[in-house]
């Protein structure tokens, strides 16, 4: 049996905490769907370093340039001021060993330097000033392309990256394709219960490779 579920959310979809249905489309809980974790870093105005732990987004690029497209990012949050002053920030993909660092970074102070604050280390970036995470396997310099309010609404906005300069850890035990217990973490959003609504759960997730093409 299958369940369908229209753009408006259905009376039986009950929030388990205020604002979820703000925040998050209850079409994400419904569905379901991972997306790659990974930290952003920026600059704050009194230049300690922001870190901010984010999913729902994807890369992708042609000729003319590759590009990291974010969606979902709070335009209430530091991260986005961050951006949007500097028009420069750095994607860092970290493996699940770190998953509770980068947990640590949510709601840390304004004067706090959100990177050491739970034990990982900055290092200097190529092209950008915000820094990189010496632990991520893989970091993104990037250079603000594009904003977009994703609904309209003032509440999550899109934010296209054009990457600048990519760095991979040669010496990372998966280093030509990261997964498994050193490679990517994902998220996902959903509900224990797709046909009431009921119980909403937050995954992280590791890749596993089931086929080589």
């Amino acid at each position: 049996m299958k369940t369908g579920f229209g753009a408006e959310r259905p009376e039986h979809l009950q929030e388990d905490w205020p604002g979820q249905y703000k925040y998050f489309s209850h079409l994400e809980y419904a569905a379901g769907v991972p997306g790659v974790l990974f930290l952003i870093t920026t600059v704050k105005e009194n230049g300690e370093p922001n870190a901010c732990f984010h999913a729902w987004s994807t890369f992708s690029g042609d000729g003319g340039g590759f590009f990291a497209v974010l969606s979902g990012l709070l335009q209430g949050s530091h991260t986005y001021a961050n951006i949007l002053r500097d028009r420069e920030f750095c994607i860092n993909f970290l493996d699940p060993a770190y998953i509770d660092a980068c947990m640590a970074t949510i709601n840390l102070g304004e004067d706090v330097d959100e990177v050491t604050a739970v034990g990982l280390h900055p290092e200097n970036a190529e092209t950008v000033s915000a820094p990189r995470i010496a632990e991520a396997f893989l970091t993104y310099e990037c250079r603000l392309h594009s904003v977009t309010d994703l609904s309209g609404q003032g509440i999550s906005a899109l934010i296209i990256g054009r990457v600048l300069h990519a760095v991979k850890d040669a010496d990372h035990p998966n280093a030509g394709a990261s997964f498994g217990d050193k490679g990517f973490m994902l998220y996902s959003h959903g509900a224990e219960n797709a046909v009431t609504g009921e119980g909403s759960i937050n995954l992280v997730l590791k890749l596993e490779q089931v086929k080589t093409l």
